[in-house]
């Protein structure tokens, strides 16, 4: 699949957790061959939980698929730029392909308030931004201009 078609999927996860009152937000991983091996979307408001992001659910689901904490040869595509932790949590798999569609200019961590990809952890994955940005955005104005009406 093309990037374009993965981030797609990741995108139709962003509508559920939309859908489910949650920011939305979708990832998925993939495996070397490009086959989706990990799914995640936000939850944190139903879990009550301030770690359930969508990429760390995707990560731990695409580690339990391949038996293992190294995800060499992954790849990660988010729909938002990720976090602090979700970042750590890259790093810390090894994934060495980040794809993102909307920039956080907030909490952004792959460049938009820091890039901690550039950092001296041992891992530096390459990193793809605006992949579908404009609807990965979308998303996120309507579902916050939902939230304020």
């Amino acid at each position: 699949m093309k990037r374009e078609e993965l981030m797609h999927e990741a995108l139709l996860l962003a509508g559920e957790a939309a859908e489910m009152g949650e920011v939305p937000v979708g990832c998925v991983v993939t495996d070397a061959e490009g086959k989706i091996i990990g799914r995640g979307r936000n939850r944190r408001e139903e879990a009550h939980d301030a770690t359930a992001h969508a990429e760390l659910e995707a990560i731990r689901e695409a580690c339990e698929t391949v038996g293992d904490w190294r995800l060499d040869g992954c790849s990660i595509y988010v729909t938002l730029e990720p976090c602090p932790m979700c970042a750590g949590a890259i790093i810390n798999a090894r994934i060495p392909r980040v794809v993102f569609g909307a920039r956080e200019e907030n909490t952004g961590s792959c460049g938009s308030v820091i890039d901690l990809f550039s950092e001296r952890y041992g891992h530096r994955p390459a990193v793809f931004p605006g992949v579908c940005e404009a609807e990965s955005r979308e998303l996120l104005r309507r579902f916050f201009r939902e939230k304020r009406s």
